[in-house]
């Protein structure tokens, strides 16, 4: 016998009779005040999104940032991690980690030709502090095999993959995520009709759209929906950014840029 979470309403990521005191969702390290004699709180933690990567190769998604909720000790201070930079050519920029006491959610990948993955990633301090399940990322398609893969979904989603530059075809989808859905890959092709990838939705927003049309000024990812708000589309050749709350940014193509990871965000409930 089996259940799935998602079709009772009674399932919720906050504990029963707490409420949202405060938000943090602006990157960088802020002093918290908790009123005296509350020692725990309950926090969900997210870190920022990966950004897309630019340029004129096969060009992909962001991961979405990771995600982690707990119980913790109150304490003074709280870091939000900053979504990854926009770049215009090249591998995108990582997330930036977000923690308040021992809630802690590690950034989403850059998207790199393959789909960045997201921020539960195994790897050396990317690893969110429950150990949250990652997106897979999107492959890049090669040429006679036009599209890019999609990012699978998680609760942190890979971004989507580039596809490769010479024919019909475009990039593959961002990942579907619990949380953030990492950014759609951008197709990259000069003359023929092409699409970028659609940013991943997450539970509460939706990723934005990728462009398309016939030419290189169209094709790239769109961003990906993170924990606050929605993915932006894409516009052109230039990637749309990723939501608020860990959403990957879509991938740039055609010399455009990438668009910016959605910074991470701290909640704290008591």
């Amino acid at each position: 016998m089996s259940a799935s979470i998602y079709s009772n309403s009674s399932f919720t990521d906050t504990p029963y009779g707490f409420k949202l005191q405060q938000v943090f969702a602006t990157p960088g390290t802020f002093s918290v005040t908790i009123p005296a004699g509350i020692r725990r709180v309950y926090a969900i933690a997210i870190g920022g999104g990966g950004s897309g990567d630019g340029g004129n190769s096969t060009t992909a998604g962001g991961g979405a940032g990771g995600f982690s909720v707990g119980w913790t000790f109150a304490v003074g201070t709280v870091t939000v991690g900053a979504g990854g930079a926009s770049v215009v050519s090249g591998a995108g920029s990582a997330g930036n980690s977000s923690i308040y006491g021992m809630v802690f959610a590690a950034g989403g990948g850059p998207g790199n030709g393959t789909g960045g993955v997201g921020g539960g990633a195994a790897s050396a301090g990317g690893v969110s502090y429950t150990g949250a399940s990652t997106g897979v990322v999107g492959t890049s398609s090669q040429q006679g095999n036009p599209y890019g893969a999609g990012g699978s979904t998680a609760v942190s989603a890979g971004g989507g993959g580039g596809s490769y530059s010479g024919g019909l075809g475009g990039g593959g989808s961002g990942g579907r995520g619990l949380i953030g859905g990492g950014g759609g890959g951008g197709g990259i092709f000069p003359t023929l009709s092409t699409f970028g990838g659609n940013g991943g939705d997450g539970d509460f927003f939706p990723g934005g759209f990728g462009s398309s049309g016939i030419g290189p000024s169209f094709g790239a990812g769109g961003g990906g929906g993170g924990y606050l708000s929605a993915g932006l589309n894409a516009v052109g050749k230039n990637g749309g950014e990723g939501g608020l709350g860990g959403g990957g940014g879509g991938a740039g193509c055609s010399g455009g840029p990438s668009g910016k990871g959605g910074d991470g965000a701290v909640l704290i409930y008591y």
